[in-house]
């Protein structure tokens, strides 16, 4: 039997995306390149979401931020310390749009799953605003990290 109404997508450009992680390389983190890697999984555009695996060696900690839209946290391996509160392999977090807190602290080595819904606001006390990570800067930093290894190759 038919369908009552026509369901083909009017973008005839949508599509799947599939990232094969286990094959993409760890790009360094410009904040601290020795011990903060991560794999840009995808950046929306369209929806300002984005989704990143992260790997940071223990000691490693991202600074304050709030976050400008909610995300999703799962724990692949190693611990996180997180507020007041620690962060295990096999554990989830969800952040509201609005979340504030702390320095976020590598406690072992450790890598994990996370999707923004938009940006993170990195800020210091005394100095204010001092960067944010969203899909734009997600998409330079990529860019930025070909363009080294292609030099690099020449």
């Amino acid at each position: 039997m038919p369908l009552p109404q026509d369901i083909s997508p009017l973008n005839s450009e949508l599509m799947d995306t599939l990232v094969e992680a286990s094959k993409t390389e760890w790009m360094p983190q410009p904040n601290d390149p020795e011990r903060a890697f991560m794999k840009i999984l995808w950046t929306g555009s369209e929806s300002g979401g984005w989704a990143v695996l992260f790997r940071w060696l223990k000691g490693y900690s991202a600074p304050q931020h709030k976050h400008l839209a909610a995300s999703h946290t799962f724990i692949l391996s190693g611990k996180l310390q997180v507020r007041d509160g620690t962060l295990n392999a096999g554990d989830y977090v969800y952040e509201p749009n609005g979340m504030l807190h702390g320095a976020t602290t590598a406690l072992e080595d450790t890598e994990y799953l996370f999707i923004s819904n938009g940006s993170v606001l990195f800020y210091e006390e005394d100095e204010g605003f001092t960067s944010y990570l969203g899909w734009e800067e997600l998409e330079r930093m990529k860019a930025a990290h070909e363009a080294s290894k292609k030099s690099a190759a020449a």
